[in-house]
C-alpha cells in the first residue's frame, strides 16, 4: 500500500515535472547545470518499534526525552553527494542561508538550481535575496509534492539504516549514528543510493486519486468486517511484537 498526498494537484505536478524539473535535470546529466534537492529532516529521540511474530508480548527499553536532531540537506541529483547543516535546535531561514553559501562554495562555475518545497523559512525575502546574490536558482515545488523531491527518499533510507529496531541510550549516540551514516553513505552504500535515488519520479493520475477516495469511504466497513472476523476466530492469536526501539523522524 502506498500513500497519495490528500491535496495533491495532479495537473500542476505533471506540468512542473515536464516543463521545469526534467529540462534542468537533462542539463545536469549533460554537465551544464548542477541540481540539488533540498529538504529538512527532524529526527526525534523517542520510541519507534520494529516487529516480528511472537506467541508472547515482549517489552523493550525506550529512550527518554524528546530531543531533536535536525538535518537540512542538499542532495546533488547526479553525484548523490550531500551538503548539510545540522543542529539540535531549529531550522530557520538562517540555516537555509548557510546552506546556500556552502552550495555556492562547491560550485564549479555552471548554473545551480535548488529544488525545494514551500516552507516559510525557505520561501522568504532573506533566502531569496541571498540566492539571487549567489546566482542560485530556487525552483519551488508545487504544494503537497514530496514525491517530486528526491531527498525524501534519502530520509527514508536514513531511518531504515540508522533508526529502525535500534536503541540509543543517549542523544549523543543517536545523533552520531545519523551524521556518520550521512557522511559516509557515498562510500558504504553507493550501490544502494544509485538504485534508490534514480531520477524517475512517482506521478499520480486522477484515477488513482478516485481509487484512494473510494478506499477511504470503504475503510470503516472493512474495519468492522475485520473486527468481526477476529472476534469469531478460535485460532491461536499471534502478536506482532516489537523487537527493539529506535527513533522517528518527525
Amino acid at each position: 500500500m502506498n500513500s497519495i498526498p490528500a491535496k495533491v494537484d495532479v495537473e500542476a505536478q505533471q506540468k512542473f515535472h515536464d516543463e521545469q524539473l526534467q529540462p534542468r535535470l537533462e542539463e545536469a546529466k549533460a554537465g551544464k547545470r548542477t541540481v540539488y534537492f533540498v529538504d529538512a529532516a527532524h529526527f526525534v529521540l523517542g520510541a519507534f518499534l520494529g516487529y516480528l511474530w511472537s506467541l508472547t508480548r515482549i517489552f523493550v527499553r525506550t529512550p527518554s526525552g524528546r530531543q531533536r536532531f535536525n538535518v537540512l540537506g542538499a542532495l546533488n541529483a547526479i553525484t548523490k553527494e550531500l551538503v548539510t547543516i545540522m543542529n539540535d535546535s531549529y531550522i530557520t531561514s538562517t540555516q537555509v542561508c548557510e546552506l546556500l553559501v556552502k552550495i555556492a562554495e562547491c560550485s564549479s562555475g555552471i548554473p545551480i538550481t535548488i529544488v525545494l518545497d514551500n516552507a516559510r523559512y525557505q520561501r522568504c525575502k532573506m533566502v531569496m535575496e541571498l540566492a539571487d546574490q549567489l546566482g542560485i536558482e530556487l525552483l519551488f515545488l508545487p504544494p503537497y509534492s514530496p514525491n517530486l523531491n528526491l531527498i525524501e527518499r534519502l530520509w527514508k533510507l536514513t531511518k531504515k539504516k540508522c533508526l529502525y529496531s535500534k536503541y540509543y541510550s543517549n542523544f549523543k549516540e543517536f545523533s552520531h549514528a545519523i551524521s556518520h551514516f550521512l557522511a559516509t553513505m557515498n562510500c558504504s552504500h553507493q550501490e544502494e543510493l544509485d538504485s534508490l535515488l534514480t531520477l524517475k519520479f512517482q506521478l499520480f493520475t486522477e484515477e488513482q486519486i478516485k481509487d484512494a477516495e473510494n478506499f477511504d469511504k470503504a475503510a470503516p466497513t472493512l474495519s468492522v468486517i475485520e473486527s468481526t472476523k477476529k472476534a469469531s476466530s478460535t485460532k491461536m492469536e499471534v502478536h506482532p511484537v516489537p523487537v527493539s526501539t529506535c527513533v522517528e523522524a518527525a
